[in-house]
């Protein structure tokens, strides 16, 4: 598909991920991406969707609007992140079959794979277990909007593709606490304890689970390579197939910021998921995507960004 004169709705385009996406659209030379705000459209309301599709009247919907978080959100509103975000994706994806929308792309999330996936995670594995308990409501939503895109593509013929990308990373994350993802919040940590003369950071967990990122660029990337090139029902992981333990990863953020006091682990905290890391062999042979950035590099831009805009005081 070639997208250059495509109208293509992006929602939650004004995310972290969202941004990227629609950045990396534009600069492909589309010049109808639409990106319109949560205020706007409400998209848990089923009449917003309808009038945010009549409005914008696309060819392309590239759905990332979620309500997101890190373990201590998930495990705090896990009912809010239930029903957010089935009333978001089950009544998008109903209004752009109805609007004629030629393709849809549902973005799902690493979470929706069962808690001891054999790693690599195998798009093959989905099923075959429960979602790791603290992100599980969120992880079982998108795991049913596979099954809506599927339902949909066997019954009306609708073009619906879905991806699942890891954990991802990079300038312009959310380092708010109360809901940032591991990195960010890491990241704040050591800013944190330097700025306040602090000797040691608490880390939740003890440091053994493993995981896998993706920067952001890359993951914008994908997802645009994906739009263009893929239509089968089958989902696609899209990661860098790298995996690094929580441990290593608070060492090397530490060591990057320059933070240099002590690590205390509070093993009173969960760990989360024990591994995570994908098998990424599918989205390079079905649309030649392949993750670039070194992550030492990846997690320096994302360090060098948060201070830069903690001096304009424009993050927490």
């Amino acid at each position: 598909m070639d997208l250059t004169h495509k109208r293509i709705l992006v929602t939650g385009g004004n995310g972290f991920l969202g941004r990227h996406v629609v950045q990396r659209l534009r600069t492909q030379g589309c010049t109808q991406v639409f990106a319109p705000r949560s205020s706007e459209y409400d998209l848990r309301d089923g009449a917003a969707v309808a009038a945010l599709m009549r409005d914008t009247r696309p060819e392309v919907v590239i759905h990332l609007a979620a309500l997101v978080g890190g373990i201590g959100a998930n495990r705090e509103r896990p009912a809010e992140f239930f029903y957010s975000n089935i009333m978001m994706g089950v009544q998008t994806i109903e209004q752009a079959r109805l609007a004629g929308v030629e393709k849809f792309v549902i973005i799902g999330t690493v979470c929706a794979y069962p808690k001891f996936t054999p790693v690599p995670f195998r798009e093959d594995d989905l099923w075959n277990g429960y979602p790791e308990e603290t992100n599980a409501p969120y992880g079982l939503v998108k795991r049913l909007l596979l099954v809506q895109a599927q339902a949909y593509r066997q019954q009306y013929g609708f073009n619906a593709i879905y991806l699942l990308p890891t954990n991802l990373y990079g300038p312009g994350d959310n380092f708010d606490p109360r809901s940032s993802h591991v990195i960010p919040a890491l990241i704040k940590k050591c800013v944190d304890a330097i700025e306040e003369g602090r000797d040691e950071i608490v880390v939740w967990g003890d440091g053994s689970p493993t995981r896998e990122f993706l920067y952001v660029e890359d993951a914008a990337e994908g997802i645009v390579l994906a739009t263009e090139r893929y239509d089968k029902p089958d989902p696609v992981n899209l990661g860098s197939g790298a995996e690094i333990s929580i441990r290593e990863l608070v060492g090397m953020i530490a060591r990057l910021t320059g933070f240099t006091g002590r690590i205390v682990w509070d093993t009173t905290k969960p760990n989360g998921q024990p591994r995570r890391c994908l098998d990424v062999s599918r989205a390079k042979r079905e649309f030649g995507f392949q993750a670039h950035m070194d992550f030492e590099e990846g997690l320096r831009r994302t360090i060098e960004w948060y201070i830069a805009e903690r001096r304009k005081g424009a993050q927490p």
